[in-house]
């Protein structure tokens, strides 16, 4: 294998509370392909994302003790239409989000807004209309000309 690889495959995301952050994702429709006490994964086409509780990924880190925090990336999900981008924003804080910014057209010509899952990371939804999704939903970001 040639490196650099650029890919990610799998985003974890330290929680407080396993049953809280995983009735969340479930209250959007997300279906875990693993589940344990410790740790939950949702198969997201090309990656997954898991929850891990905050001290034992600390500790799965090599940081036993660290401290973790939220927020200071976003996490993001990609929709054909502003209808689209509202509706998940709605099934958001009906599942418990807590809004940050409600979607509304922004300065480099797209739609978003953003919410903060119940421990905290920061989600947007987006319509991006330079960017286009394929049938599976991945994302396709032209070649500049």
């Amino acid at each position: 294998m040639a490196y650099p690889v650029q890919r990610v495959t799998l985003i974890t995301l330290g929680v407080e509370d396993i049953p809280r952050a995983r009735a969340f994702y479930e209250a959007l429709g997300w279906v875990p392909v693993e589940a344990q006490e410790a740790v939950v994964f949702y198969q997201m086409g090309g990656l997954a994302l898991g929850l891990f509780g905050r001290a034992a990924l600390a500790a799965d880190q090599g940081r036993p003790g660290a401290v973790l925090g939220t927020g200071a990336v976003t996490l993001a999900q990609n929709f054909d239409a502003e209808a689209d981008v509202d509706a998940a924003y709605q099934a958001a804080l009906a599942a418990g989000a807590v809004a940050l910014k409600p979607p509304e057209r922004v300065f480099w010509g797209g739609y978003s807004g953003y919410y903060a899952d119940p421990d905290g990371h920061v989600w947007e939804v987006a319509m991006n209309p330079f960017w286009s999704l394929d049938e599976a939903g991945a994302l396709q970001i032209p070649s500049p000309a």
